[in-house]
């Protein structure tokens, strides 16, 4: 018997942004990522890889104004595509967590599939620019994200003084508590909550 694919596909288009997104939760770490963005295209990479997800996204945005559209567009998508894969939750871990080092930098990401999204983010950037990539925008993209995704999601660094690090450092965490809390448990029978959904 063949396990069902958990598998979401999101195509967006906006007069700000122009969004194909494919996603699956029990990939290889293949990953496809163009946004015109290069650090964003570096974390989306990484948080693929990380998470053991087969990733593609193709963005076209506004990036001549700025890449705020872009980046908050593709947390949207990346958000319901992953509500789109894991359909009623049946059988999930639900929760994750993840404490990821990158030299001095240390960032911890613990998550619930609640079905209620919100995000606590309290991570400290020194520098506001990291390459073109404006470091405000990494909050945007996991607010949407979580959001869209009905999940909660907590985001704490713990030390660093680097800005790559630190940012790096916190989508690798939040892709390995989401590999974690998508992760299927053979010894749950259907939706883990006391209320029966989620």
């Amino acid at each position: 018997m063949s396990k069902l694919a958990r598998t979401g596909e999101i195509i967006r288009t906006t007069s700000e942004t122009d969004i194909t997104l494919s996603l699956d939760l029990d990939g290889s770490g293949s990953t496809d990522i163009a946004t015109g963005v290069p650090f964003f295209d570096h974390m989306l990479d990484a948080f693929g890889r990380h998470g053991q997800f087969s990733l593609s996204v193709k963005a076209t945005g506004d990036i001549e104004v700025d890449a705020h559209h872009t980046v908050e567009d593709v947390g949207i998508c990346l958000g319901q595509a992953v509500a789109q894969a894991l359909g009623d939750k049946s059988g999930i871990t639900r929760f994750g967590s993840s404490a990821i080092p990158m030299d001095e930098a240390l960032v911890l990401c613990a998550i619930d599939i609640s079905g209620r999204g919100g995000l606590v983010y309290e991570v400290d950037l020194p520098i506001e620019i990291i390459g073109t990539f404006d470091t405000t925008l990494a909050k945007e993209f996991m607010v949407a994200f979580a959001h869209n995704a009905d999940m909660t999601i907590h985001i704490h660094q713990m030390a660093g003084g680097n800005s790559h690090h630190i940012v790096e450092a916190a989508y690798k965490a939040l892709a390995r508590a989401v590999r974690e809390a998508v992760s299927i448990d053979p010894r749950v029978a259907g939706v883990p909550s006391t209320k029966g959904a989620l």
